[in-house]
């Protein structure tokens, strides 16, 4: 009876040690397959956006699903097909302030067809809008003193040139905003920063 336990319990060990034997294989041809098609560090990868993005909206973090815009190919070998998934991740975003600077938006490559990897940043920035405020401003006050000067000569146009200024003001402090803007379908270019060297 011992003897039967003894043989079932080495039984019991060998079938073990031959799966662990075979996972490690089958680990080592996984990782194998993976390293030889891990896209090289300073690699081009295009993609297209899938959705807006926008200095407004967009938080630090967020990520974007995009598709790769044109095959990746590396010394002939086709690592990634265009059509591809991938995403990107919002690593700053900063809406543009009345009357101050404008807003940015910045991305980098999360993962391309379902592997993460790190990138250089690409970013966007809205047009900036202090020759606008300077302009509204001006002719708000160039307003308000003709008015002013109508209304009752010297002392009405210096009073009419300060409304006119405050109401300019007002009106490039409700429009002056210019956020960054990165379209939905635009096509953005970002270099592999992970990975090994390509050889």
């Amino acid at each position: 009876m011992f003897h039967g336990v003894g043989t079932l319990i080495e039984e019991q060990r060998i079938m073990r040690s031959k799966i662990a034997i075979r996972l490690a294989l089958f680990m080592v041809v996984v990782l194998s397959v993976a390293t030889a098609d891990t896209i090289p560090y300073g690699t081009h990868v295009t993609v297209r956006l899938g959705s807006r993005l926008s200095s407004a909206t967009a938080r630090t973090g967020q990520t974007v699903n995009a598709t790769v815009a044109r095959d990746v190919v590396v010394h002939g070998k086709t690592l990634v097909r265009a059509g591809s998934p991938a995403k990107v991740k919002v690593t700053y975003a900063k809406s543009s302030g009345r009357l101050h600077k404008p807003g940015v938006v910045t991305i980098r490559l999360a993962s391309v067809d379902g592997s993460r990897v790190s990138s250089t940043a690409v970013s966007a920035k809205g047009k900036s809008h202090t020759k606008s405020n300077v302009t509204k401003v001006g002719g708000g006050a160039a307003a308000g003193a003709l008015i002013g000067g109508l209304a009752g000569g010297g002392k009405g146009a210096l009073i009419g040139a300060g409304a006119g200024t405050a109401a300019g003001t007002g009106v490039a402090a409700a429009t002056g905003k210019e956020e960054a803007v990165m379209s939905a379908e635009s096509v953005r270019s970002f270099t592999i920063t992970s990975g090994k060297p390509r050889r």
